[in-house]
């Protein structure tokens, strides 16, 4: 990143483990379990769906992005939160701290617009079965899952290179991880344009919440009409309905607390939400798309007890 006329600070402190000494080891043990568990439950799921060319259609693609999604937005986060419950200083370089918030805030983007994708992939299954292999065809599948993850990169590299350019007048992060609207609360003047930039993000990925929530509701007024259709919704909307969910309030807390949140909060509460993120869903959604969709448990059963199970 350029820094050459932004200041001389080139380290930051994160200071939310502040005052944590006591459970230090018991956290870092804890946490290392996490991230083991998240690292099994995706990477299981993403070679389960590689592996079985059953799976090669176009919803079991978007899990599988899914979950590789969650693997490169927990890489931005746990190695590093990892590191500093071992030693004493939190630090980290400026250069390091724009990175780490330019892989957490795009994995969040990203996996709106995967989820986006899935709504429409689900609305074309139910509502257009007789086109939804020309909708949904090899080619347009490739196009959409490579837009799904350049795009919203792109959106927010655009945002944290302004952020980079700015000139730093404080090094304190009050936070476990770097995150780019924490990043211009430091600055020593933050400018409309980095306002703004974050403003039209959050407004886009709004949209996009606004687009998959009405895409399913049309979807559960359709389905209600034919016993076939509620069947097929009940299997493979739910998933997506339930991840969406899990996603936006772990995503709202944390945004929440961050432009709005009050110093009279506790730091141990701020935690946790600002990291439900990196917790809840990289872990619960493969569990429900690995329960709740058939073809996948159907193949982790055959892979584990060596054994065709009936559908």
């Amino acid at each position: 990143m350029i820094m050459d006329n932004t200041s001389d600070i080139t380290m930051l402190t994160l200071s939310g483990l502040s005052g944590e000494t006591t459970n230090r080891m018991v956290i870092f043990s804890l946490t290392l379990l996490c991230y083991f568990l998240i690292l099994m439950v995706n990477i299981s799921l993403v070679l389960t769906i590689i592996l079985d060319h059953n799976l090669h259609q176009p919803m079991y693609i978007f899990v599988c992005n899914l979950c590789l999604n969650a693997l490169y937005g927990t890489a931005g986060f746990y190695p590093k939160f990892l590191l500093d419950l071992l030693y004493s200083r939190h630090v980290i370089s400026f250069g390091g701290c724009v990175v780490q918030s330019l892989v957490i805030y795009s994995s969040v983007c990203i996996e709106y617009s995967i989820l986006a994708l899935m709504a429409y992939d689900r609305y074309a299954a139910i509502c257009r079965p007789l086109d939804y292999h020309s909708l949904m065809k090899k080619q347009n599948v490739c196009l959409f899952t490579c837009f799904s993850w350049i795009i919203p990169f792109l959106i927010v590299l655009a945002s944290i290179i302004k952020t980079s350019t700015l000139k730093l007048c404080g090094s304190h992060i009050d936070k476990l991880y770097c995150a780019s609207w924490v990043i211009v609360k430091i600055t020593c003047s933050p400018g409309l344009t980095n306002t703004v930039l974050g403003y039209i993000c959050i407004i886009i990925y709004f949209f996009h919440f606004v687009y998959i929530f009405l895409s399913y509701v049309y979807l559960v007024r359709t389905c209600v009409e034919s016993i076939e259709s509620r069947g097929k919704f009940m299997q493979t909307c739910l998933p997506h309905l339930m991840t969406l969910l899990n996603v936006t309030v772990a995503v709202l807390f944390d945004v929440m607390f961050m432009r709005f949140g009050s110093a009279d909060v506790s730091p141990m509460i701020k935690n946790v939400l600002s990291i439900e993120f990196f917790i809840i869903p990289p872990i619960i959604n493969p569990l429900i798309y690995g329960i709740i969709l058939t073809k996948i448990r159907n193949r982790i059963r055959f892979i584990l007890f060596n054994k065709k199970v009936i559908s």
